[in-house]
């Protein structure tokens, strides 16, 4: 993590100034013990104003020491964890589909929220009392012995006994936190499911189910929590006790000691406070080890991210061309998924050519979505080669790759931002008489016009203020102003009427001459004009040809035609 060099001298400055505050505590006791022995006992004022005023400016030192030390701490503890979410972030983007199938989007929300707080609370609290505690303990300690070194025998009771109570309580809490972790992944991928899917839940009337859902995610969370923080607070009783006992045990042998002579009041009572100092130090201490089995269980799921390989990644000799033409070849292609052991595709081979308008159809679940993401590399093959103007497409940069391919996905998905800001996705420097051509060449400038804003109408998150088919208009034209030498269609106008699917597939030869275009479909009669349609059946190319071409040869193809056109003459 090279920004770490970043906050270097902010951790410096931290532990100098903690110093001072260290500094500033450590010689109160002492302070006072004089003040008793000497000016109280004696009766010398000036002796007690003059200690006084030196109490005082140590505490001033104290505190200012503390301040410092903990403006410091807070600047390293939020910069460093602001770059750590960042380098997650960037480390995410990295993510290929199979990467982050891996992953929960519910549980990836998560590490760059919940788990950074955590850690980011560390931070600071550890730049404040993981090095100051240890050190109060140890200088403590000293001068309790060169009070007393006999009475100061006490602690190597009080010690181990806390040391061992401490180790107790953290060792059960420590694999509660990472189980806590877990549940709250579940409550928020059910909050996030349930807050996109809010209209479905509505429409089916599903509001109560999904509360018993929720509650029963939300029941879980606060169970393990109840028991990691009941246990964590054993804690706190246990070393209050001590502490407690180890006061008693200092004032009846410490007193015995004053009655006899062999001790003053001031030298108990500063003995005392630096009892109260030495064990108070422990105490934070826990309270540091306890926070840091919290954040080592975010650490580690964090962690688990950034060390996670990427799956698609360039390789060292890639090649820097781009797409020139867009011709496409598979040969012989065998893809599955990670975490499956059947191949979703199975010898795959066809050509298209420049220009060449390929469709592909089959039933749901027979490949095609998985066979055009192989292109851009959204997937890897299991064996086999995707040639793009002749090149494995693991021979590209995969940005110049995918530069030169546009991709309307099954799932339309548009971000917050106006509409002209998502079209401009495809190409960020479009001008605005670009963004209304390539709109009207998708079929998507009557609508848009008609809003009061018209290209400025503001989306809102995931496009939920326009329809299913104006969002699918709004994608198409996005992919259109790229201007892609490839350009994949993926079930991209299943909201359209026929009628406007018809005139988005003439304006293709006007937006995007010499591009492959490659239309998945459910209708046949969006794709009859293809050049070139490959009919797919688990996973494998049973058919290819023209549309006469194959009435005449494929009997799949055939079987779906003719249930497409007994269901329009019910329809009729």
């Amino acid at each position: 993590m090279p920004f770490l060099k970043t906050y270097k001298k902010y951790i410096f400055l931290a532990f100098f100034f903690m110093l001072f505050d260290v500094l500033g505590e450590i010689i109160q006791p002492t302070l006072m013990s004089k003040i008793v022995d000497i000016g109280i006992a004696k009766k010398n004022l000036p002796y007690i104003f003059k200690m006084g005023g030196f109490m005082l400016m140590m505490g001033i030192i104290a505190i200012m020491g503390g301040t410092a030390n903990v403006y410091f701490a807070s600047k390293s503890g939020v910069g460093f964890v602001t770059d750590l979410r960042k380098l997650l972030f960037h480390k995410i983007q990295q993510f290929s589909f199979s990467n982050i199938d891996n992953f929960s989007t519910a549980s990836l929300v998560t590490r760059l929220t919940n788990d950074m707080t955590i850690i980011q609370l560390l931070v600071v609290v550890a730049l404040r009392l993981l090095f100051k505690s240890p050190l109060m303990l140890i200088l403590g300690l000293i001068m309790a012995f060169s009070i007393n070194p006999k009475l100061a025998l006490i602690f190597a009771v009080a010690i181990p006994v806390l040391a061992f109570a401490i180790y107790t309580v953290l060792s059960r809490a420590f694999p509660l936190f990472k189980t806590v972790q877990r549940k709250l992944d579940t409550v928020n991928a059910n909050i996030q499911e349930n807050l996109i899917n809010v209209r479905v839940v509505k429409s089916f009337v599903r509001q109560d189910f999904e509360k018993k859902k929720f509650a029963k995610s939300s029941n879980d969370l606060k169970e393990t929590a109840e028991k990691a923080v009941h246990t964590v607070i054993m804690n706190m009783p246990v070393v209050t006790l001590i502490m407690n006992l180890s006061i008693i045990a200092l004032i009846w042998f410490g007193g015995r000691r004053v009655m006899n002579g062999s001790m003053q009041v001031g030298q108990l009572m500063s003995f005392i406070s630096y009892v109260t100092q030495i064990l108070f130090s422990l105490m934070l201490l826990s309270f540091v080890i306890i926070l840091s089995g919290r954040a080592s269980a975010s650490a580690d799921r964090v962690i688990e991210v950034l060390d996670t390989d990427i799956d698609i990644a360039d390789k060292k000799d890639a090649s820097d061309k781009m797409i020139e033409n867009g011709t496409v070849e598979f040969k012989n292609v065998y893809f599955k998924y990670n975490k499956s052991d059947n191949y979703v595709l199975k010898n795959i081979s066809f050509k298209a050519q420049k220009g060449q308008v390929i469709a592909i159809i089959g039933a749901t679940g027979s490949g095609k979505t998985s066979l055009v993401q192989l292109i851009p590399r959204l997937y890897d093959v299991s064996e086999g080669q995707v040639l793009v103007d002749g090149a494995d497409v693991r021979d590209y940069k995969i940005k110049n790759l995918r530069q030169g391919i546009g991709f309307v996905l099954q799932n339309n998905v548009l971000f917050s931002g106006t509409i002209k800001d998502n079209i401009k996705w495809g190409d960020i420097k479009a001008a605005d008489d670009e963004v209304k051509k390539f709109a009207e060449y998708a079929q998507a400038d009557d609508f848009i016009s008609a809003f009061p804003d018209k290209y400025d109408t503001e989306l809102g998150q995931g496009g939920v203020n326009v329809s299913g088919g104006q969002k699918q208009r709004i994608s198409i034209a996005r992919a259109l102003i790229k201007k892609p030498k490839i350009l994949i269609l993926d079930d991209s106008t299943s909201a359209v009427d026929t009628e406007t699917e018809a005139r988005i597939r003439t304006s293709f030869k006007k937006a995007l001459k010499g591009t492959t275009i490659f239309i998945i479909a459910q209708r046949i009669s969006s794709v009859q004009s293809a050049d070139k349609i490959l009919v797919l059946d688990r996973g494998e190319i049973v058919g290819e040809g023209t549309h006469d071409e194959l009435m005449k040869t494929s009997k799949e193809y055939q079987e779906i035609y003719y249930s497409q056109q007994s269901k329009e003459v019910i329809a009729q």
